[in-house]
């Protein structure tokens, strides 16, 4: 019985996992990382710390590491401005239609142009990298959109910029890596090539679509030129060009009457302000990242490394 024991636990021994030793070397790395950490977190969270601070406190050029003041007064001069919902409700309408419209142009057009057999396709890849260098000014930009009747219209937020082009290039490079054989099987079983791009083709490259995904989002969310360019409907601002014009105007104000008596009045200092907008602008786009940061880690070096 004993060697019958023995015998049935020498299996086990091997499977046995070492600690691995904590040396000088990795406590140093650890510290080198935790301090990079730190300084990349602080001028977040001194931002928002700004953000809610008051008026006495920013005038003194005071830095606190741990909040002891909480004042609002930013915030409630953004979010009681009128327009401040219709421009929400405007830059939300941008971004998720904006983003749909980029991916559907982007990935059906990098997917064409990446299979060799797509007709013209040097032709068509030299005249998208030539967009890339030169443009044709913005006046004549305003008369094209003028000329659509795309004037005060959201969708002039959304199809100038239907596609981007270094992203197309980086969609291209991914779809060029997939195996041929994919393509091939499924023509054998009959499928053409909308449904092997949208039921073989996306489902495997999730990594590379939720990046670009990301950024358009981003870019769509941050939109502001377009709408100052081409909104004279101040109704139909987007939510970052609302916030820049109440900034502009605020500090404009201060320019002409003493800052001070505007702090004594309002309790508002313009600091406190500049970093409320900052806060508005950017929270809502950051609520993406975690819902999508395991494929952003592997789509973000698409194209980098062949093999």
């Amino acid at each position: 019985m004993d060697m019958i024991k023995q015998t049935k636990m020498e299996p086990l021994t091997p499977s046995v996992k070492q600690k691995k030793k904590f040396n000088i070397a990795d406590l140093i790395i650890h510290l080198i990382l935790i301090s990079l950490t730190v300084c990349t977190i602080f001028p977040f969270y001194n931002v928002l710390l700004m953000s809610f601070s008051n008026s006495v406190a920013i005038s003194k050029q005071v830095v606190y590491l741990i909040p002891t003041t909480f004042d609002i007064s930013a915030y409630s001069y953004i979010f009681n401005e009128p327009r401040f919902l219709k421009a929400f409700l405007v830059t939300l309408f941008v971004t998720v239609v904006g983003t749909s419209v980029n991916l559907i142009v982007t990935l059906t057009g990098s997917y064409a142009l990446s299979r060799g057999s797509f007709p013209g396709r040097k032709i068509v890849m030299s005249g998208i990298i030539f967009t890339m260098f030169f443009n044709g000014g913005l006046i004549p930009f305003y008369l094209t959109m003028k000329n659509l009747h795309l004037i005060n219209n959201l969708l002039v937020m959304v199809l100038p910029v239907a596609v981007n082009t270094f992203y197309l290039i980086i969609c291209i490079s991914f779809f060029r890596t997939l195996p041929a054989g994919l393509e091939e099987s499924a023509k054998i079983d009959g499928a053409n090539d909308i449904q092997i791009l949208y039921k073989i083709v996306l489902p495997i490259s999730m990594p590379m679509v939720a990046t670009i995904t990301l950024f358009y989002a981003v870019d769509r969310w941050n939109e502001w030129w377009h709408g100052v360019l081409f909104m004279t409907d101040i109704n139909l601002l987007p939510l970052q060009a609302l916030l820049r014009e109440l900034l502009t105007n605020y500090q404009q104000v201060l320019s002409s009457i003493s800052t001070n008596i505007i702090v004594q009045n309002t309790g508002l200092h313009p600091e406190m302000l500049k970093m409320a907008v900052l806060v508005v602008s950017v929270l809502p786009i950051v609520c993406l990242y975690p819902f999508i940061q395991k494929y952003f880690a592997k789509g973000v070096m698409i194209g980098s490394i062949k093999g």
